[in-house]
């Protein structure tokens, strides 16, 4: 069965975020620069209106402003892009799980696998641009197709708000006529090649020997080769989908050398504690501890240990970093950089420990206790913020007076 796959581009995404930001930029023609006060820089982006008067993304400001005198500037909110763009992205895992962002406003979805639930991908894309002019304020365009390419050549077909479907059925008679240029992945580069060979359309393309377009383009040649004839066969892979996490570290250069025990253990102490609370965020456990040191001058040293408990305990993990500190690294030279890496990690739930009858149980007790205490401190620091809590050894000496 073929699979349907959608791509979803957002209309004018900076413009359009600057006006959800100021309503009053939706009156007229504007634009987003680099630099407004000064008018130096290029054009970011661009509303409708101002792509009327043939105002174009990465033109410089003077020529905009020579072809729009009303032009409205405005400097970009990156951090504001940012949140929109995981906003959108939000909306589509509400579909699927298989949402891959193709750029900070466009994302291709595989929605396979859904149409039982919310019907064709052609109801799925007319329900996600109502959504998204509803919910979140902004226009998207779709295409929908049954392979990536077509589906993002669908995307720019209609636009602002539209819908495109290139079914199998369809994509010769609408595709094959649509210039080369607009197929994904050919850049002026290959398209002053192909024009000057003759090939002018997708059509066109696609009736070329496979040697030939080889000989020109290389292997380039032989993905839009591919693309041209429907060939696309790479699937959409969730950039959500839980990752495999073979360590969990952090490291710290240090305003100044740290010097001595008492220094260095300050700054072991900030890096387990980062790194214990973020294993059990995830509920995992590490069966080896690594060290990093680096000295002024930049040489490096690292040591590790293998536990024969695994653990998540953010005490364990300082009384093991401190032991291979101070088994390898002399205190009276000076430390520049610490890292501190939990490492051959495995699921809290699967690890077993083999208790000995050597065990003593207050032992055992005091390892409760301080899994506890660890989950109390996690929690606090959830509710009241990261430094509601912290240890000790991070807190430098007041000198008495």
């Amino acid at each position: 069965m073929d699979r349907t796959i959608l791509h979803c581009d957002c209309n004018s995404f900076f413009a359009s975020v600057e006006t959800l930001l100021d309503p009053s930029l939706a009156e007229g023609p504007t634009a987003v620069c680099g630099d407004p006060e000064s008018r130096h820089g290029i054009i970011l982006a661009k509303n409708e209106k101002a792509k009327a008067f043939g105002v174009q993304t990465a033109e410089t400001i003077w020529q905009a402003k020579r072809k729009c005198p009303d032009l409205r500037l405005v400097a970009p909110h990156r951090s504001e892009y940012v949140k929109f763009s995981r906003k959108c992205n939000e909306l589509y895992l509400q579909y699927t799980d298989l949402v891959d962002p193709f750029g900070i406003d466009e994302s291709f979805l595989d929605v396979t696998g859904s149409m039982h639930l919310f019907g064709s991908g052609e109801h799925i894309a007319d329900e996600l641009r109502r959504r998204m002019r509803e919910e979140v304020g902004l226009t998207i365009s779709v295409g929908v197709s049954f392979n990536r390419a077509f589906a993002k050549l669908g995307s720019d077909y209609k636009k602002p708000d539209g819908t495109t479907v290139f079914s199998r059925e369809n994509f010769k008679q609408r595709v094959w006529t649509l210039p080369a240029n607009t197929l994904l992945y050919v850049g002026k580069r290959a398209s002053d090649r192909l024009n000057r060979l003759g090939v002018r359309t997708i059509g066109e393309l696609a009736a070329c020997d496979p040697a030939f377009i080889h000989s020109i383009l290389g292997k380039n040649g032989d993905l839009l080769l591919r693309y041209a004839r429907g060939e696309d066969d790479e699937p959409v892979r969730s950039f959500y989908a839980e990752r495999e996490v073979k360590s969990v570290g952090n490291s710290m250069t240090f305003a100044h050398n740290l010097l001595g025990a008492d220094e260095c253990r300050m700054g072991i102490t900030a890096l387990c504690d980062n790194v214990g609370r973020r294993l059990r965020k995830r509920g995992m456990v590490c069966q080896t501890v690594q060290l990093g040191i680096r000295d002024p001058e930049f040489h490096n040293r690292s040591r590790q240990v293998t536990l024969e408990r695994p653990t998540n305990s953010t005490r364990t993990l300082i009384d093991l970093s401190m032991q291979l500190l101070l088994g390898h690294w002399p205190m009276d030279k000076p430390v520049r950089l610490l890292s501190v890496t939990a490492a051959n990690l495995l699921p809290e739930n699967q690890s077993c420990e083999q208790l000995s009858l050597f065990d003593a149980a207050e032992d055992i007790q005091k390892r409760d206790r301080q899994h506890k205490l660890d989950q109390t401190v996690d929690a606090l620091r959830q509710k009241f913020g990261d430094q509601s809590v912290v240890f000790a050894h991070s807190v430098k000496k007041k000198d008495k007076t």
